[in-house]
């Protein structure tokens, strides 16, 4: 068909037919409809039946020839005269010098409301040509960076902001593409280069060249997460692990004799607790360590291809003396798990007889560290080799140890283990910094999509994206708070050891289960530009996946952590006896009554879902309601003839989820003390909300549990809902500054989506 000329008289219909024929064909009620109300104004119905047949639609260069007549016309007419497809159209004709009637007009708005084309959208689809370019984004911080910067970074903020610069300076580059022998060897020098700094040092004692800080050194290992991963991990075994085991087990004489070697690199060592069959187990490790009184020296073997030291840091190139955990015997009696210092390999890189040492080979990350295996075939060293701080063996081939109790002797050695524990997930916490502050600065740039005849919208912008993102950033900040508490509480030397290992065991599966989430959800948020190498997404995905599993598989370590919930309720009320537990759940369950009455369960007023005693009722209500049942099942099942291991294993995935909404409540404690030491009124303002997003994005996560046990109702639930969507749209404006603020150095952005 042809197109009709304007003067046919349908001019003032060709908005309407251009955007319906446009977007797909039209069904035979909206042609009906279409022709019913034309005929009935008055159009030819000749001329309005080759626009109305479904079996003749119009050519897509005849609906093109409209679109042409529409816009060249277009183009004199007032704002007024565009505001609908209906107006566009009736000014058309009016300036043709046909205006159309009274019942036309009538008509073609019928059709417009109709087909739904209402409004100066649907016009500015006909008439749009070019969109607007976006503005750039010009965001000012509400609050001082640097305040905040210093207020995260916490008592280390002046070495903190120390190490940024050194890490700036030119001798730490990304490098990519590099081989995996050239890999390690890079980061072999960048450790060099902090050990000449005396970085690596820092917590060991002055006279042996340290810094006797480890707070320090827990900042340093904390803040090398920005940059490379595998040089945080080879800087950590070095130096935490090796050098930390001869600190921390070892004498006077083994500090002086190693500890200023290990502090400057001199001598590499490794860290050799793993085994092939024996991972989070270490009390049941297959190594073994006889002491031959007739030598006066320890014969260390691999009995069987289980006991083999696997995955171990620095024995695959680098590493000349291992720490290894070895079960010790002495004079025929077993004395369990004991450290003991053998040299691997002499000053010119060889394996010493007995040793044998294997690769392990590329990994899914951390390929800048020399993973290796060893096996020893009954190798001789000496006995000043037994790191003998806890226990020795005199002249005489007797055994002795000031610490009676085996099992106390064995968590006393491995205190260790807390150390790492507590590095990892600081370094879990630095990556998820990372990775947040590379999505939200691209979010922030970013444009896509948006209304016709304006510029594209910033992804950071839409709902959807601040729901990934904003959370990720109020829990990055509460961790961040939560991981510096710890800190705090492990270099303390008043703290109670235990209670410090369960925290930290909480804390680091906490934070690295946040990494691993944080990361992979920033890499969706930037699209095709988060699978790019340069863009570190995917070292920083590949580098963490480990940390999960890495000082500890997080599901063994929350077990540690109910464990330890058990033996605190067992010690505040004896034997969990019917009486201690009775008085106990009946001042529960008074507390229970008021907290789940309809009243405060359905309140959802903006001020009540705020309000920080609310959220701490919350939490802590789930801390308790979660560990007394968790009580009660376990001592069922022990009174039923279980032992303790099976009541708590067919408790185990209460036990869990007890474990973590206890972790969970100290997490938002830490927040909630932060908030009250903010140190200027710019950065308090920005406490409130980002504690308040932490904690009602985590009582949505967990509201199946909340509305089962009857602490919300289901209209509470979609109020907190709709709270989390308004406060991360309360805290957008400033996304970008919060995520400055954990100051990531430069050089760990340049040439990313971040700059």
């Amino acid at each position: 068909m042809s197109t009709p000329a304007p003067e046919t008289g349908l001019l003032a219909f060709y908005p309407l037919l251009y955007v319906a024929w446009a977007d797909g064909e039209l069904a035979t009620d909206e042609l009906e409809l279409l022709r019913r109300e034309a005929e009935g104004a008055g159009v030819d119905p000749e001329l309005l039946s080759r626009w109305t047949n479904p079996e003749d639609p119009p050519e897509a260069a005849e609906l093109l020839d409209v679109l042409a007549v529409v816009r060249r016309r277009a183009s004199d007419l007032s704002s007024t005269d565009r505001e609908s497809l209906a107006s566009l159209g009736i000014a058309l004709a009016e300036a043709d010098g046909r205006p159309p009637s009274a019942a036309e007009c009538e008509a073609i708005r019928r059709v417009e409301d109709a087909f739904g084309f209402n409004g100066a959208e649907a016009a500015a689809c006909v008439l749009e040509t070019t969109r607007p370019l976006a503005p750039l984004p010009n965001i000012k911080p509400a609050f001082d960076l640097g305040s905040m910067t210093r207020f995260l970074d916490g008592e280390t903020a002046e070495l903190k902001a120390r190490l940024r610069t050194l890490l700036s300076d030119g001798r730490f580059e990304h490098v990519y593409g590099l081989s995996t022998p050239e890999y390690r060897e890079q980061v072999l020098d960048w450790c060099r280069i902090l050990a000449d700094e005396g970085l690596g040092a820092l917590s060991y004692p002055e006279e042996h060249g340290g810094g006797a800080d480890p707070a320090a050194f827990v900042a340093v290992f904390e803040t090398l997460g920005y940059f490379d991963l595998s040089l945080l991990i080879k800087f950590g075994v070095q130096f935490g692990l090796f050098g930390g085991s001869i600190h921390q087990l070892g004498s006077i004489e083994h500090h002086k004799r190693y500890l200023r070697d290990a502090g400057t690199l001199d001598l590499a060592g490794c860290f050799a607790m793993t085994e092939t069959g024996h991972g989070s187990n270490v009390y049941d490790i297959e190594t073994t360590a006889v002491y031959d009184a007739d030598t006066r020296e320890f014969e260390i073997d691999t009995p069987n291809a289980r006991a083999r030291k696997d995955y171990i840091g620095n024995a695959a190139k680098h590493g000349r003396l291992a720490t290894v955990f070895a079960q010790l015997e002495v004079a025929g009696e077993a004395h369990g798990v004991h450290a003991i210092l053998v040299p691997i390999r002499d000053e010119q890189g060889a394996s010493m007889p007995g040793v044998r040492i294997e690769d392990c080979g590329e990994k899914l990350g951390l390929n800048g560290v020399d993973n290796g295996r060893l096996t020893f075939d009954h190798v001789r060293v000496p006995r000043e080799n037994l790191l003998n701080r806890f226990a020795w063996i005199n002249d005489d081939g007797v055994y002795r140890s000031p610490i009676a109790s085996p099992s106390k002797r064995f968590f006393t050695m491995l205190g260790t283990l807390v150390a790492g524990r507590v590095a990892v997930g600081s370094a879990a916490l630095t990556a998820s910094k990372v990775a947040l502050t590379i999505a939200v600065r691209y979010a922030e740039r970013r444009r896509q999509f948006g209304p016709t005849n304006e510029p594209e919208r910033a992804l950071l912008d839409y709902p959807s994206h601040q729901r990934r993102l904003l959370p990720a950033v109020a829990t990055t900040y509460a961790l961040n708070f939560a991981i510096h508490d710890l800190q705090t509480q492990y270099v303390s030397t008043d703290e109670d050891r235990r209670r410090t290992e369960a925290d930290a065991a909480g804390l680091k599966s906490y934070a690295t289960w946040h990494a691993t989430e944080v990361i992979q959800a920033c890499r969706e948020a930037c699209g095709g530009q988060g699978f790019l190498a340069v863009n570190r997404f995917a070292a920083l995905k590949a580098d963490t996946e480990v940390f999960t599993t890495f000082e500890g598989d997080n599901t063994v370590l929350l077990q540690l952590v109910a464990k330890d919930l058990l033996t605190g309720f067992k010690q505040q009320f004896g034997d969990l006896g019917a009486l201690g537990i009775a008085r106990f759940l009946a001042d529960r369950a008074a507390t229970a009554v008021m907290d789940r009455n309809p009243i405060i369960s359905r309140k959802i007023d903006e001020a009540h879902l705020r309000d920080p005693q609310f959220h701490e009722a919350m939490f802590e209500d789930r801390k308790k309601d979660l560990m007394i049942t968790l009580a009660r099942r376990v001592r069922a099942r022990i009174q039923a003839g279980k032992s303790s291991f099976d009541a708590l294993i067919e408790c185990q995935n209460h036990a869990l989820t007890a474990a973590m909404a206890s972790v969970e409540y100290d997490i938002f404690k830490s927040m909630l003390e932060a908030e009250g030491r903010t140190p200027s009124s710019g950065v308090a303002e920005q406490m409130a909300p980002l504690r308040c997003l932490f904690a009602l994005s985590t009582i949505e996560r967990r509201r199946a549990w909340y509305l089962e046990e009857g602490y919300l109702d289901a209209s509470k639930t979609k109020a907190i809902r709709r709270q989390v969507t308004a406060l991360c749209a309360e805290i957008r404006p400033q996304a970008v500054p919060l995520v400055d603020a954990f100051a990531v150095p430069a050089n760990s952005l340049e040439g990313t989506i971040a700059v």
